[in-house]
């Protein structure tokens, strides 16, 4: 086994659902353009209010993936 490198990197997803779909939605958007993703970790939960209401929840995440060897 060699030893891996990794990159984080910090994306914000969102969903009118709830927090979970605002993560599944990051992560698997991400994934289409960010190979080798292994993990996440929820820093920041924050949301959108209109008249009162939830409009949209917002999820800041850090993704961290392996970096390719040549």
């Amino acid at each position: 086994m060699s030893d891996h490198v990794y990159k984080i990197v910090e994306i914000v997803g969102s969903s009118k659902l709830g927090l979970d779909d605002a993560i599944r939605n990051a992560i698997e958007t991400s994934a289409k353009s960010i190979r080798h993703i292994s993990w996440f970790e929820v820093s920041k939960t924050t949301g959108h209010v209109v008249d009162g209401k939830v409009a949209h929840f917002q999820v800041t995440l850090k993704i961290g993936f392996r970096i390719e060897d040549e």
